[in-house]
């Protein structure tokens, strides 16, 4: 893949960074061949590994599921094209789950690197990492998950959920939204301000467009459950 250099850790609001690389489904460049969609990158500590295989068959089984959400899924690690593609066709004689997304063969490091998917203990192999990168090639959120524990899925989905309602809606969501304790499946108003904002606010609330505990904390009913 071409060569990267850059100057500080990727972080949520940077652009991805622009690569060509190597898949078990040919070349891809990366954000360009995903304009439009939103893509999830992730990495996986190595081919053959138990706790890789069972991440592996539950991104495929909610394929579906992403893309619903107009959302292609990316694998990575320090493996070979090869390696990776006798790892899928086991995967799929063995489990009957046939992986059809792409999976970068990244051998010298350089992709991972480049995101900040390698251990800084020295470790060689890869973390699990996950990079969600909206239409426009922005990063908007960054996962990461140590060798020893498998990602969690409904997060992930979550998550996407979260970030495309909450772009749709020009709204902040709660924790654990759509089921928070306070307030539901409900969006948070993003809170004024100046005095006009403010102002406003309590406006909308007389018209009964959205509720408040108070005018810095508002809500209003969206539609849907992020789905």
């Amino acid at each position: 893949m071409d060569q990267i250099e850059t100057q500080r850790p990727l972080t949520i609001g940077d652009a991805f960074p622009q690569m060509t690389v190597e898949t078990t489904f040919g070349s891809i460049t990366l954000p360009d061949d995903y304009s439009g969609k939103w893509f999830i990158i992730f990495s996986h500590p190595g081919d053959f590994t138990p706790v890789c295989t069972t991440e592996f068959v539950a991104f495929q089984t909610l394929m579906s599921q992403f893309q619903k959400r107009n959302t292609a899924l990316i694998g990575l690690s320090v493996d070979q094209v090869q390696a990776h593609m006798k790892w899928t066709e086991w995967i799929d004689k063995h489990l009957g789950v046939p992986i059809t997304f792409p999976i970068i063969a990244d051998p010298l490091g350089t992709v991972a690197k480049t995101l900040g998917m390698i251990h800084t203990s020295g470790d060689t192999a890869t973390v699990r990492g996950v990079y969600f990168v909206d239409p426009n090639g922005v990063i908007r959120a960054i996962f990461f998950y140590p060798a020893e524990v498998g990602r969690g899925f409904h997060e992930i989905l979550r998550t996407l959920s979260a970030l495309q309602t909450a772009d749709y809606y020009d709204v902040a969501l709660p924790a654990d939204w759509p089921e928070n304790q306070i307030i539901g499946e409900k969006a948070i108003v993003p809170a004024p301000t100046n005095e006009m904002e403010k102002k406003e606010r309590l406006k909308q609330q007389e018209k009964g467009l959205i509720e408040c505990f108070d005018w810095w904390f508002c809500t209003k009913s969206i539609g849907g459950k992020g789905d």
